[in-house]
């Protein structure tokens, strides 16, 4: 499909196949908040692997704008016949269609399949450019016949060119841990300002104890005896960074991470063959943690990483038997102390979980973008939208106070 519009011409692929990788991967070079799991061979390998397809509702349409032969703004798009795998959760809203005799499905989903990490989505040359992108997708959903259009953990560019082109913006709350001395605020704020109370500048930790000694004696002493219940198990860890990742330590993950899906009912959503593409084409983007028992491999978590950036997010786990605390200990303090000891700045917890606190891992929003066909409904959405976000600004208040540092920010050495 082709159209002409701000001087650009429009044309939407049949997925990541349609487009040069090396065009794609330089745009995202150029994002505000560019992430690995917007690369060509990531998007590529969820389409190539039957994670996302069409026959399970994952039609990939993505949308690009070109002069001439240049690439000028690009972003994935799928049309979406239900709203699995998306972590901002619409389900209410396509009920209520459903209740009216209206149509909720198929609708326009500019994200990343199964992957709730907020990040750059409208790649773009200039802002100028991310907007008309914006508004490209407004024109093609119309042009579908559309119910809406949803853009999902977008970054600070992402948002202004989405409010700028009047769509409708909604919050979220993920957890995420900072590498400096004392509590960070929240995301966005400089690393280099004073760590809270101390009058010094805030720096990264030296070592995971003066991390602990920045928290407060009772979350000090909880993460202690969580770690000393998994060593006294017999369990030790180890790391597989990149390349180093052997064919039996992905298939051994592979078979954690399935299980993890299987216990709760459902199947994984991501195929071995991502995997196998993961290992071919972006082993330098994953670190693998390894729990072992007598040199048995028990359980692991899979970490996803941006050397370049300094900035981790944990992804995936699986355990083949229930150990006390191995869960905080793989997903959480091995990571951590992973990203100490390599200079990391931060480290992503994903999607949910107050529990995340008391690790450390603090409460930041996230944003997503929504527009709605119908005249009603989109009034009815933007009410409820601003209720609702008065409610999670509310949330993230009353999450903050409950903050797991010492209120004086200086580390304790104990």
């Amino acid at each position: 499909m082709e159209m002409n519009s701000d001087d650009y011409v429009t044309r939407v692929v049949e997925g990541a196949a349609g487009l040069p990788a090396t065009d794609w991967d330089d745009l995202l070079a150029l994002q505000d908040q560019p992430t690995p799991f917007m690369r060509h061979a990531y998007l590529s390998a969820l389409e190539t692997s039957g994670s996302a397809k069409a026959s399970i509702g994952w039609t990939p349409r993505f949308l690009t704008l070109w002069r001439g032969d240049q690439l000028e703004a690009a972003c994935p798009l799928y049309l979406k016949d239900h709203s699995y795998g998306e972590y901002v959760f619409d389900w209410a809203w396509a009920d209520a269609y459903q209740r009216h005799g209206l149509a909720y499905y198929p609708k326009a989903l500019c994200a990343v399949p199964f992957t709730p990490v907020p990040g750059s989505r409208l790649l773009a040359r200039s802002d100028a450019g991310r907007l008309a992108l914006v508004r490209a997708l407004i024109a093609w959903s119309q042009a579908e016949a559309l119910s809406s259009l949803h853009l999902l953990f977008l970054s600070p560019a992402d948002q202004r060119a989405c409010e700028a082109a009047g769509l409708m913006a909604r919050h979220t709350v993920q957890f995420h841990w900072n590498n400096r001395v004392g509590p960070g605020p929240r995301q966005g704020a400089a690393a280099s300002e004073a760590a809270p109370g101390s009058g010094t500048p805030a720096g990264p930790y030296p070592d995971f104890d003066t991390f602990l000694g920045a928290l407060s004696q009772d979350k000090r002493k909880k993460i202690r005896q969580e770690r000393r219940k998994v060593a006294e198990a017999g369990i030790t860890f180890r790391a597989a960074e990149g390349a180093e990742i052997s064919k039996p330590e992905w298939d051994f993950f592979y078979r954690c991470y399935a299980r993890t899906y299987r216990e709760h009912g459902n199947p994984p959503y991501l195929r071995p063959a991502f995997f196998e593409t993961m290992a071919s084409d972006m082993a330098e983007s994953w670190v693998l943690f390894i729990a072992e028992r007598a040199g048995e491999p028990i359980a692991c978590s899979l970490v996803g990483v941006d050397r370049s950036n300094g900035v981790a997010w944990g992804r995936y786990w699986g355990a083949l038997e229930r150990v006390d605390c191995l869960h905080f200990e793989a997903c959480y303090y091995q990571p951590l102390q992973w990203c100490i000891a390599n200079g990391f700045q931060r480290f992503e917890g994903g999607a949910q979980g107050e529990h995340k606190m008391a690790r450390a891992l603090m409460p930041v929003p996230t944003c997503s973008a929504h527009w709605l066909a119908h005249p009603t409904f989109s009034d009815a959405v933007q009410r409820f939208l601003e209720r609702e976000g008065e409610g999670i600004e509310g949330y993230l208040t009353r999450l903050e106070s409950r903050t797991p540092f010492k209120k004086d920010g200086a580390p304790t050495a104990d």
